[in-house]
C-alpha cells in the first residue's frame, strides 16, 4: 500500500511522464506499456508517451488501435526519442529488469536521466538501484497482469476494473494472453481473476484472439512448417533447436514478429525436456529458449547467451566473431550446449 501511495504522488507531482519496454516489443511489453499511457492520459489529465526501441511488429498493429499517433514514439525517430527523455519528469521502465533491455542507443539516455524513476516488472533480478520505486513480482503472468492489480488500488479506481479506460483494459488482458500463451503457461490464480474480471468489465477477449492468432500472413504458417519439418534438430539430451538464419528469412519474406510463439512448439514433443529458436540479426542470433519444469531455461540463457529471464522462459544471443565466428557455427555450438548444460 505504500508503494500504490508514493506512486500516486509521483504521478500527481509529474508534468510529462514516460514509458519505456524492452527491444523486440511483444504482446506484453506493448500491451502493459499502452494501458499505463492510456490510464495517464485519461484518469489523471497527464502528458503521457510510450517509448519503443523497436517498431511495432505488423502483427501486434492492432494493439495500437484507439490510440493518438503521437502516444507512441519507435526507435525510427532517435531524436524524438531523445528529446522525450530529457523532457521527460517522471521515466517507467516496464517488462524489463533493467534499463539494459532498453537497447544500446536508449539505455544512456535513460540511465542520465534526472528524472523519478519506477520499475514494473515480473523477471528475475530487478536493478532495484537504478529505481527510486520498485514493483517486482515474480511469481505472476506477466508485466500486465502486474500492472493491472497495481492500477486497480490507484486512487479513483478503487478495485473497479471498469473505471479503467477500455484501451487499457484491453491492452493488459492482451499483454497477458500473449505471455501466457493463450493460458498455457505461467498461470496463477490471480491471472484468471484479472482475465475473469477484464471480460466482466467488457473486454471483448473473441476480438483480442481472433486478432493474435486468426489473422497471420499465409507466408509465416509456411515458414513455421518449414521450420519444423525440415529445420528442427533433436539432440539425445532432448534440446530442440531451430535456426532462422537470414537465407530463409528472405526465402519467407519474414517480419519482425512472426516467429513469435514457433519456440514454444517443439515442447510438445514428449521427450524434448528444452527449445531453443536462433534468430539472424545483422552481426548475431538472437536467441529464445523455452524448457519444462525440471529443466531451467534461464540457467542455460544466462552460462551460454549472455541473458537470462524466467525459469522456463528466457533468451540470450550469440555474437559473430565472439561467441562464434558466423551463423554456420551456430549449429555446433548449440550441440555443445546441449552436451554440456544436460550432463552438467
Amino acid at each position: 500500500m505504500d508503494n500504490i501511495t508514493a506512486l500516486d504522488s509521483l504521478i500527481r507531482d509529474a508534468k510529462r511522464i514516460s514509458a519505456s519496454v524492452h527491444i523486440h516489443p511483444d504482446g506484453d511489453a506493448l500491451g502493459c506499456g499502452l494501458a499505463l499511457v492510456s490510464y495517464l492520459k485519461e484518469c489523471r489529465g497527464k502528458d503521457a508517451v510510450l517509448m519503443v526501441p523497436d517498431p511495432v511488429p505488423d502483427s501486434l498493429s492492432f494493439m495500437l488501435n484507439g490510440f493518438d499517433r503521437q502516444d507512441v514514439i519507435t526507435g525510427s525517430d532517435p531524436s524524438g526519442l531523445r528529446r522525450r527523455i530529457d523532457g521527460s519528469d517522471l521515466l517507467f521502465c516496464l517488462d524489463c529488469s533493467s534499463w539494459s533491455r532498453s537497447g544500446e542507443m536508449m539505455e544512456p539516455w535513460l540511465r542520465n536521466s534526472q528524472a523519478r524513476k519506477v520499475i514494473i516488472d515480473h523477471h528475475l533480478d530487478p536493478e532495484k538501484s537504478a529505481f527510486g520505486l520498485v514493483f517486482s513480482e515474480t511469481e505472476i503472468s506477466s508485466a500486465s497482469e502486474l500492472l493491472y492489480f497495481i492500477l486497480k488500488e490507484m486512487p479513483g479506481i478503487d478495485g473497479h476494473p471498469g473505471s479503467l479506460p477500455m484501451a487499457c483494459r484491453r491492452s493488459l488482458l492482451t499483454g497477458m494472453t500473449t505471455d501466457t500463451n493463450n493460458f498455457a503457461n505461467s498461470v496463477f490464480p490471480s491471472t484468471l481473476k484479472m482475465a475473469s474480471e477484464l471480460i466482466a468489465s467488457g473486454v471483448d477477449r473473441d476480438w483480442i484472439l481472433n486478432e493474435l492468432y486468426d489473422s497471420y500472413r499465409e507466408n509465416r504458417l509456411r515458414l513455421m512448417g518449414y521450420l519444423l519439418y525440415q529445420n528442427m534438430e533433436i539432440t539425445p539430451e532432448g534440446l530442440a533447436f531451430m535456426i532462422l538464419d537470414q537465407e530463409t528469412q528472405d526465402s519467407f519474406d519474414f517480419r519482425q514478429g512472426e516467429s513469435e510463439g514457433f519456440v514454444n512448439l517443439p515442447l510438445a514433443i514428449k521427450n524434448v525436456r528444452m527449445s531453443m529458436l536462433l534468430t539472424e540479426e545483422k552481426d548475431r542470433f538472437r536467441v529464445s529458449i523455452r524448457s519444462k519444469k525440471g529443466t531451467s531455461a534461464n540457467k542455460c540463457a544466462m552460462h551460454y547467451f549472455g541473458g537470462g529471464g524466467h525459469e522456463q522462459a528466457a533468451g540470450g544471443k550469440l555474437i559473430f566473431t565472439e561467441d562464434i565466428h558466423s551463423s554456420s557455427d551456430a549449429k555446433a555450438y548449440i550441440l555443445k550446449v546441449s552436451e554440456e548444460f544436460f550432463k552438467g
